[in-house]
């Protein structure tokens, strides 16, 4: 194989790569605890997108006397405080690969 080939092929993977990524990030995966008191949803990626509670969850006894705004309030204080972690999360994970890179820009890694 001469490198003429050997570029257009890590190209093609590029491409492909790219297009799996993209293919990832539009999905949504959920998963669920405590019988489906909670349910999450991220994206193929990994990435939180929602998080619903039940009623139950709150107050088994008697789940009807939980308000609706008290539940969604809940939901979105859960989801801005996952959301901002991961954000955290991903920007020191980016610094600390950028030292150890020398701010070489290697895909899949930043």
């Amino acid at each position: 194989m001469n490198m003429m080939q050997m570029m257009q092929q890590a190209q093609n993977i590029q491409k492909r790569l790219k297009s799996v990524q993209e293919e990832l990030a539009s999905s949504e995966i959920s998963g669920e605890a405590g019988g489906g008191a909670v349910q999450v949803v991220c994206d193929g990626q990994g990435k939180f997108k929602s998080i619903k509670l039940s009623k139950d969850l709150l107050n088994p006894e008697n789940p009807d006397s939980v308000d609706d705004d008290t539940l969604e309030t809940l939901e979105d204080l859960i989801t801005t405080a996952i959301l901002q972690t991961s954000d955290k999360a991903s920007r020191e994970m980016e610094s600390k690969l950028r030292a150890v890179t020398g701010g070489i820009s290697i895909p899949g890694l930043c």
